[in-house]
């Protein structure tokens, strides 16, 4: 039971460091409803209120019990900070490259605001505690009245209607890297057909879901909180999650896991007319956390601003009939994924094919369940819908959730997902047109961003789609085609026809000579980089080895030497020179070169092991 004495909200807020807000009278009701979000950190649905019958979660299912829970709920992204830029904005990452980069820096388009500036507008009292990770250039400080691990709704102003955010961390990644003990044990859960049933999955998930339980208290101290200040009949709450859970194959993936999260929102009794559903309502619709800007905006009796492309999660609002879900750089591995889902049926597009999902990343390799799953493959002892993770892709995926939740079984060539296919490969080519999705953009070129890439002329996406398409279809009979898109007016066609190129591999050797003339005067150093890896894969490796080390050398650019090192890694480079410059690269200033470099230092000295802490091999200390 939670405890709302006075005695326990001095507790609760002495739990997070915070002052107690004042007790006394009841305040004066404000004529607009105070707004609160209670944020955890990537973590799925494995809640009870979503039928989790594992899940101990009593505040986050009384909540549900006399609110909203939206069953169908998803992140923009399946990692936090383009996911939070979307929160941010209340627009899509991908729409103003480099947003939809794990830590970038976008600059957000001229007479842009912020959800916060917004709702202070609105003549609201805004706070966040404390997490940001924006992916885009603001002043934090500015944009909130208070910002940090001491801004509290009690500090308003007499009078004002608040909208504060609190994130907890409790659940986050991080503290997967070590057990947590509590009510589940490894004997107690289920280990899920895409993941061997191995020691460390078991305790993985044990930890998560008594970690979810921990959170779950916060959440209750927070609700306490309002409740003994007077609060709670005058305070509309939101409980979310930021990003998919911290499982293998979930955080920082296109899949269900990665992108599933949970949303419940409690209206009291006066602010009922403003709720999408009745007490206690599920709705299946499928929503995403973008759509909560443009909804408290539309509470706070302030317009929507045409920036915001989420539709209000409110009373008589017709709600989304699609979620869609992007992925490309996340941390120091690239990649190009984008997904729609109805809620029942995910339809996900790679783009680059040839690579595996499962590429090393370094922070996330940290867990006991992720070196388990590597040394399993290793091993040879997965299933092939386990393997599948190391593996090249399909260009098209796509799975009816309803039967197969995990995703083991591709319907994108079968015929019962004919109809579906058609239908959620147009959503998405729409929705990629409408937003003008910068993803086919190499990190680091002048064409990123919202205005530069809108320039008339700048970027032919519709074409790129087209070229995409082809490119992941690795078909020899358009070799030529390819060839002859190498000497493209436009850089990020010039990018993608070497792309395509790599993606044939061994059957584009043919066009080793127009590689090598296109690189003697190609000005783009990241279109330099995608020619010397299609050079590595079409045979060419020392040659490639050579071109990308003295790109590695040459520039100044630390997102272009990531690029290179990491198709250092993808053509498999095996020089002593190769080892002795990466071995430079250690010593950069960058939270991600060292990443790739150690990797890939230890792959050509033999010494990689799924177990290996790469940090600590180079002296550095992991950031999430």
């Amino acid at each position: 039971m939670v405890d709302i004495s006075r005695r326990g909200l001095m507790a609760a807020t002495a739990a997070f460091g915070i002052a107690a807000p004042a007790i006394g009278t009841r305040p004066k009701p404000t004529p607009r409803p105070n707004i609160l979000w209670l944020v955890s950190e990537d973590n799925n649905p494995f809640i009870g209120a979503y039928g989790d019958w594992l899940a101990h979660t009593p505040a986050i299912d009384a909540l549900a019990a006399k609110g909203v829970l939206f069953r169908n709920v998803y992140s923009t992204a399946p990692v936090c900070a383009p996911s939070r830029y979307a929160l941010i904005t209340g627009a899509s990452p991908e729409g103003n490259a480099p947003a939809n980069h794990m830590r970038a820096q976008a600059k957000l388009p001229e007479g842009w605001r912020t959800t916060p500036e917004f709702m202070r507008e609105a003549g609201y009292y805004t706070t966040n505690n404390f997490k940001t990770d924006y992916n885009c250039e603001i002043d934090e400080k500015a944009i909130w009245d208070d910002n940090g691990s001491k801004a509290h709704w009690s500090n308003r102003p007499e009078g004002k209607p608040f909208f504060s955010i609190f994130n907890f961390m409790t659940t986050h990644e991080s503290q997967m890297f070590r057990a947590t003990a509590g009510r589940l044990t490894p004997q107690d859960v289920t280990v899920p057909p895409h993941l061997p049933d191995t020691p460390e999955a078991r305790l993985d998930i044990a930890s998560y879901y008594n970690l979810i339980e921990k959170m779950d208290g916060q959440v209750a101290k927070h609700l306490a909180a309002l409740e003994a200040a007077g609060l709670s009949e005058d305070t509309i709450v939101f409980y979310y999650s930021d990003n998919g859970g911290c499982l293998p194959k979930s955080k920082r993936y296109c899949s269900d896991a990665g992108l599933r999260v949970a949303l419940v929102a409690y209206y009291p009794p006066k602010w009922q007319h403003w709720a999408p559903a009745g007490p206690g309502q599920a709705l299946t619709a499928p929503v995403t956390l973008m759509d909560l800007p443009p909804t408290i905006l539309r509470i706070a009796g302030h317009l929507v601003p045409s920036q915001m492309e989420g539709r209000p999660l409110v009373k008589g609002a017709s709600l989304p009939r699609y979620a869609f879900g992007m992925r490309n750089r996340m941390d120091e591995r690239y990649d190009f994924v984008r997904s729609v889902t109805d809620g029942r049926w995910r339809y996900t597009r790679n783009y680059l094919p040839h690579l595996p999902s499962g590429q090393h990343g370094a922070y996330e390799w940290q867990a006991k369940s992720y070196q388990s799953l590597e040394r399993e493959y290793l091993a040879g002892r997965l299933t092939e819908e386990q393997a599948r993770f190391f593996k090249p892709r399909p260009f098209e995926e796509l799975y009816d959730l309803s039967s197969d939740p995990h995703e083991l079984s591709n319907l994108a060539a079968h015929p019962s997902g004919r109809e579906k296919l058609k239908e959620l490969r147009t959503a998405l080519d729409q929705h990629m047109l409408a937003i003008n999705d910068n993803g086919f953009i190499p990190e680091g070129s002048p064409l990123e961003g919202y205005s530069s890439s809108r320039r008339a002329g700048a970027y032919p996406l519709r074409s790129l789609m087209a070229l995409g398409a082809k490119a992941a279809s690795r078909d020899a009979g358009n070799l030529s085609a390819f060839v002859a898109g190498l000497n493209d007016r436009n850089e990020v066609v010039r990018y993608w026809n070497a792309n395509a190129l790599a993606m044939l591999g061994a059957s584009a050797s043919p066009a080793t000579g127009a590689l090598q003339a296109r690189l003697e005067v190609e000005p783009s150093a990241q279109v330099r980089v995608a020619l010397a890896e299609a050079m590595g894969y079409v045979g060419s490796i020392s040659r490639a080895e050579s071109i990308l080390l003295r790109l590695l050398e040459g520039t100044a650019s630390l997102r272009v030497k990531l690029q290179v090192v990491n198709a250092l890694t993808h053509i498999g480079a095996k020089s002593d020179t190769t080892l002795a410059v990466l071995k430079e690269a250690l010593k950069l200033d960058d939270e991600y070169v060292p990443r790739a470099a150690i990797y890939q230092i230890l792959i050509m000295s033999g010494e990689y092991q799924p177990e290996v802490d790469t940090f600590a091999a180079y002296g550095r200390s992991p950031k999430g």
